[in-house]
């Protein structure tokens, strides 16, 4: 007869424990990006159609292209700050919203004072509003609120 020893064994699964894994601040942000982008061209679209010039007190005409432009790069700078503030700031979550918040507020000074007529302006700083209302919380969000 023979005999044989039998070695307790755990059973452990292939596949790891479901966590929620975070993607990087990046990431998100560029969809976020992406986003705000569309969104404030398909706005600005709607707005040049409903009559709103986009013209400054030279005559010059924003194009609806560079709204989708200037929206993703200026939401890029944006996101490449969090990435810093996550590495660098003690509270990275509030200081980049200050930031942002601050930020956005200065993006109004050229819609006030390059002569645009007041439909324009308005029009300007509620598409900036929407950007950041798009890029700010998604960002945010992936930011720890202490390091």
């Amino acid at each position: 007869m023979s005999t044989t020893t039998q070695i307790p064994t755990r059973v452990t699964s292939a596949a790891p424990a479901p966590t929620a894994e975070r993607q990087p601040v990046w990431k998100h942000g560029v969809a976020a990006a992406v986003a705000a982008s569309v969104a404030t061209t398909v706005l600005a679209a709607v707005a040049s159609a409903a009559g709103v010039s986009f013209a400054d007190s030279t005559g010059a005409s924003i194009p609806i292209a560079g709204f989708a432009q200037l929206t993703l790069v200026f939401s890029l700078v944006g996101v490449g700050i969090a990435a810093v503030m996550a590495r660098k700031a003690r509270r990275p979550r509030p200081t980049f919203v200050r930031t942002a918040v601050a930020l956005t507020a200065l993006s109004f000074v050229p819609d006030l004072t390059f002569g645009f007529d007041a439909g324009s302006a308005a029009t300007l700083i509620t598409l900036h509003t929407v950007a950041a209302a798009i890029v700010v919380p998604t960002v945010a969000w992936r930011l720890a609120r202490t390091r």
